[in-house]
């Protein structure tokens, strides 16, 4: 069966994946983009952004593990718009015409509509089911390959507590948030499941990786 897998998921040192206060003007509420400068240092980001440089360390090869073999993603309405976005009949999500996953992608949102085919091979379907459903759904359109599950943490959360998570990457940056959405409450516990390693690079980040061991 395919897995389920994490990417590239920044929490603070107090495990808050986004601040307070979301909005069309600022996605990641207070936090700004500071969850995500190390990927943005990295030479794949300025790859993609038709950029030179960037770095070429362990920061780059975790982030480049992103895509291969995905067949399917599964995001949260919250990843794939602001508060607010179910009644604005013209959003198509923050990434422009060309969305990176050009997969199948599964919004769960209680807030259907007919999907949407984007560029580059990217088609947004919005979903009402649990997270083992939406799994079975993914899986079914991925084509034997792995079904990345995108975030936010509330979603990432609720699909560790039905224990369908393979492999999780969540990255550790050294900003203290105080406030906004945590990944790891009701959590407890989770890590007997799996095998947990740590890398620390010179960007002063932590990748954690967890590999499910009981099924």
């Amino acid at each position: 069966m395919s897995l389920a897998r994490v990417h590239n998921f920044s929490v603070s040192l107090d495990g808050f994946a986004t601040g307070e206060g979301l909005s069309r003007e600022a996605p990641f509420g207070h936090a700004g983009e500071r969850l995500h400068q190390w990927m943005f240092a990295t030479r794949w980001w300025h790859e993609r952004s038709g950029d030179a440089g960037g770095t070429s360390g362990a920061d780059d090869v975790f982030v480049r593990r992103f895509e291969p073999g995905i067949g399917a993603e599964i995001m949260g309405a919250g990843k794939y718009g602001y508060p607010g976005w179910h009644e604005d009949p013209e959003w198509k999500g923050w990434w422009g015409p060309n969305p990176p996953f050009h997969t199948p992608t599964f919004v769960l949102t209680r807030h259907t509509r007919p999907p949407l085919a984007m560029e580059g091979g990217t088609t947004f379907h919005f979903l009402d089911a649990s997270p083992a459903d939406a799994l079975k759904t993914a899986r079914a359109a991925a084509g034997g390959k792995d079904v990345r599950i995108g975030g936010g943490a509330t979603v990432i959360r609720e699909f560790l507590a039905a224990r369908l998570i393979d492999h999780l990457h969540v990255v550790v940056v050294p900003i203290v948030l105080g406030r906004g959405v945590r990944l790891w409450d009701g959590l407890e516990g989770l890590e007997r499941d799996y095998a947990v390693d740590t890398v620390t690079t010179s960007s002063g980040v932590t990748h954690l990786t967890f590999e499910r061991t009981a099924r």
